[in-house]
């Protein structure tokens, strides 16, 4: 076994960042088994592919990612383009053998979801990896770890929450507002997320989405290449196009043990820049979750007596009591956003070296069933009614 794996990242955007600054770091906070040397990055944009490549510390760069993926040298490809692309360089890369980590969702369709899933499956060495890098807060984890042990007891209720505010009627028809491109708006982005944190830190599959509601507000945006005037300086019609996605989905969820869940997103919450919250109750105590404030974990304890009885807060940062802790600062030196990707970049390192890592990490088949569920949602609001996860496959 190869004690490093050679890195093709497609994507130079917001979560190529991510992803090279997750590589660049790891194996100087954490004791690898593998080395993630990063090889190659991949762009459309020529002009500012150089510049990236060597800011975040690439070898190589391409624009002919077809190429890039069957390249020998390569033994893992990171897919952070738009999410219709991910099916079409997912199955190539599994074609030419390759390990393959991808953004969240898993892809823009059920469809695209489910070739990849049965694609992986049919793989027999490659590992899969999807990026709902939420599951490597250590708050996420350690609560993940909490229900795990029976701290909670039976669960009742999830209540999960993703607010944004920064889709409002002046920003422009980017792609995530595109269903060709994102598959689904507010849904896809920020569903996704607590979805997949409601199934890990629960280890509980839903199985009907009872109830859903999805709403397009804005519905037309501004083409983003579009002026008010003509070369002459001429005053002209703005350019507009139709925004085909989601800017709020709200639903109601069963999962198999009994537990009822809510889940609501939008991106037209004014006041959230980035409200991420959950909160799982059952017959022993609770948990409560928000990513803004991502290193504390609220708990519950409902078998304290009465008059001593309340929320604890949890600093989610000593070494050795709670997951990746050890890695990062001392006592209450927090850490931040990039963290989790880096934490996530451990774990894919020591999966690909065959050693289990430090909480479940979601591959293919893990994320298909955030995307069935995903697409339940959208059915039930698109017929008012409720759908049974059996439904969707």
């Amino acid at each position: 076994m190869s004690d490093t794996c050679n890195i093709a990242l497609v994507g130079q955007k917001l979560m190529g960042r991510a992803h090279s600054n997750a590589y660049l770091k790891a194996e100087r906070f954490f004791n690898l088994p593998i080395r993630p040397v990063m090889h190659t990055i991949v762009g459309r944009d020529l002009i500012a592919l150089a510049p990236f490549a060597d800011r975040w510390g690439w070898k190589k760069y391409n624009t002919n990612w077809k190429e890039v993926v069957k390249d020998t040298e390569v033994n893992l490809v990171d897919i952070s383009t738009p999410n219709n692309n991910h099916a079409e360089l997912a199955l190539a890369s599994l074609s030419a053998g390759k390990h393959v980590a991808c953004e969240k969702p898993l892809a823009g369709t059920l469809k695209d979801a489910r070739a990849m899933r049965n694609a992986a499956s049919r793989s027999r060495r490659a590992k899969t990896f999807v990026w709902y890098n939420h599951r490597r807060c250590p708050a996420v984890a350690l609560a993940h770890q909490l229900v795990k042990e029976g701290r909670l007891g039976r669960l009742y209720h999830v209540r999960a929450n993703y607010l944004q505010s920064w889709a409002g009627p002046d920003v422009p028809l980017v792609w995530r507002f595109q269903k060709k491109y994102a598959g689904s708006g507010a849904h896809g982005d920020l569903n996704a997320h607590i979805v997949d944190m409601a199934r890990f830190i629960t280890g509980d599959e839903i199985v009907e989405v009872s109830g859903a509601i999805s709403e397009t507000f804005i519905t037309e945006r501004m083409l983003p290449q579009s002026s008010n005037k003509t070369a002459a300086g001429r005053r002209r019609r703005p350019t507009k196009g139709k925004s085909d996605v989601d800017d709020a989905v709200l639903f109601l969820a069963r999962f198999h043990n009994g537990a009822v869940g809510s889940f609501e997103a939008s991106r037209l919450a004014m006041g959230n820049q980035n409200t991420n919250t959950i909160e799982i109750n059952g017959e022993k105590g609770s948990l409560k979750f928000s990513f803004e404030d991502m290193n504390i974990l609220w708990y519950f304890n409902a078998e304290d007596e009465e008059r001593t009885a309340g929320w604890r807060r949890i600093m989610c940062t000593s070494a050795g009591n709670h997951p990746y802790a050890g890695a990062w600062w001392p006592d209450a030196h927090i850490i931040g956003y990039e963290h989790t990707f880096v934490n996530m970049v451990a774990d894919m390192m020591a999966v690909l070296a065959g050693q289990a890592p430090t909480v479940p990490l979601p591959d293919f088949t893990d994320a298909y069933e955030t995307q069935r569920v995903l697409e339940a949602a959208l059915l039930a609001a698109k017929n008012r009614c409720a759908v049974k996860l059996t439904e969707v496959k």
